[in-house]
């Protein structure tokens, strides 16, 4: 007979199903945490598999030494929250995007630095940009500026741009739809010197490591360029513009050329002449120029993506140019009609801008803030697209011969 061992308790059972004491490794993006079993420590820690990480370019440490980026971003990396939330498992979305975002501007300045435009460059190839652009648009600044001159309690005496067109080359020739072009000229290139020298001046310490500017401080980077081109270029060079042109359309024009009609205006009205319709034109540059910087911005950023160091072709450039001034028109078309009516040869008639906005308002509708839409959009979409070419263009070659850092 054959004698048969008792059978083992459930407690023997599950104790010799039990394996050796092991550490489970859980699979999170955070660094693996480990799960004690609480049988005896009985495990061969070698056959572990061990945890590691895959990274680009020189360690963080290595390159925040080198590049002698901020110790703030150096200890938000090694900061105690974050290692505690780490070894937790628990590391927030908000931590987790932060670090991300610190590690690419560590790679990006690791691999140059970051990219910004010396203002000194910048004031350069705005006056450059600046000077080619109106020569080439100015013919619809001209049409532009006459539509919007002609009040229909004259009555109008153009029918539309087609008209206004034909009857300058008509009455003047070719040459007709230049007049003017010399104080605009004269004006242009300082303007474009002054709006890019400034926005640079203001954004460069905005910037972050990799070079990239944030859309909001765009906004009041563009804001304070135009702010600072309108009081000393832009007021006065319209100004002068607008009554040049105002006068050549008189039955009996009094200024020879643009020397001559300075002259007469400053005899006669004194500086303060040269600066009638100062707040309209504070406004629209400002706003002009804080649309204009936040598009193109924002679209460029879109286009980078998480390389700043991408470059732009010029066709690029110009879609993303000519968006950004097609926003500008129709952001502030009326503030550049109530300008215009304030600095023209008529502007005693108004009080102050409030007063010429009223009784624009009153005597021709809502409809007549808009005068001029049409032949300003083509002029600045095309104005925009070239500057921001040019300007673009002009900086790589000046970073070709002139080394700044």
């Amino acid at each position: 007979m054959v004698s048969r061992s008792p059978a083992p308790s459930p407690d023997r059972r599950r104790h010799a199903r039990a394996p050796p004491s092991c550490v489970v490794i859980s699979s999170t993006l955070s660094p693996p945490v480990p799960r004690i079993c609480s049988h005896p420590p009985t495990v061969e820690m070698s056959s572990l598999p061990k945890p590691f990480s895959v990274c680009e370019g020189p360690c963080e440490s290595c390159a925040a030494r080198r590049q002698g980026l901020s110790s703030a971003l150096h200890q938000r990396l090694q900061s105690p929250l974050l290692g505690a939330s780490a070894s937790t498992g628990l590391v927030s979305l908000r931590d987790h995007r932060r670090l991300c975002e610190d590690r690419r501007n560590l790679a990006a300045a690791a691999i140059g630095g970051r990219k910004i435009t010396h203002p000194g460059k910048a004031i350069l190839a705005g006056g450059i940009a600046g000077g080619i652009e109106i020569c080439i648009t100015f013919p619809t600044e001209y049409v532009k500026t006459q539509l919007q001159l002609d009040e229909r309690a004259n009555p109008p005496r153009y029918r539309g741009i087609g008209d206004c067109v034909r009857l300058t080359v008509q009455d003047h020739g070719l040459r007709g739809l230049y007049r003017g072009l010399s104080s605009l000229l004269y004006g242009s290139i300082p303007k474009s010197a002054v709006r890019f020298g400034t926005f640079e001046m203001l954004s460069n310490p905005m910037r972050d490591h990799t070079g990239r500017l944030d859309n909001k401080r765009s906004l009041l980077c563009g804001l304070g360029a135009g702010i600072a081109e309108a009081v000393l270029i832009v007021c006065p060079m319209e100004t002068l513009k607008v009554k040049l042109i105002h006068d050549q359309c008189s039955l009996r024009p009094r200024y020879r050329g643009f020397f001559h009609g300075v002259s007469e205006i400053i005899r006669e009205q004194g500086l303060r002449g040269t600066y009638q319709g100062l707040t309209p034109t504070v406004l629209k540059q400002g706003t002009n120029q804080a649309i204009r910087f936040y598009v193109m911005n924002t679209l460029r950023n879109w286009y980078k993506g998480d390389d700043p160091r991408r470059e732009m072709h010029p066709i690029v450039t110009a879609m993303f140019g000519a968006t950004a001034g097609a926003a500008s028109v129709f952001g502030n078309t009326p503030l550049d009609v109530v300008k215009t009516r304030m600095q023209g040869l008529e502007a005693y008639r108004y009080k102050n801008t409030l007063d010429c906005a009223f009784q624009i308002l009153k005597h021709e509708g809502p409809q007549a803030f808009y005068k001029g839409t049409v032949p300003r959009l083509g002029r600045v979409c095309l104005d925009v697209a070239i500057v921001f070419v040019i300007y673009e263009e002009v900086v790589k070659l000046l970073n070709n011969v002139w080394k700044t850092q």
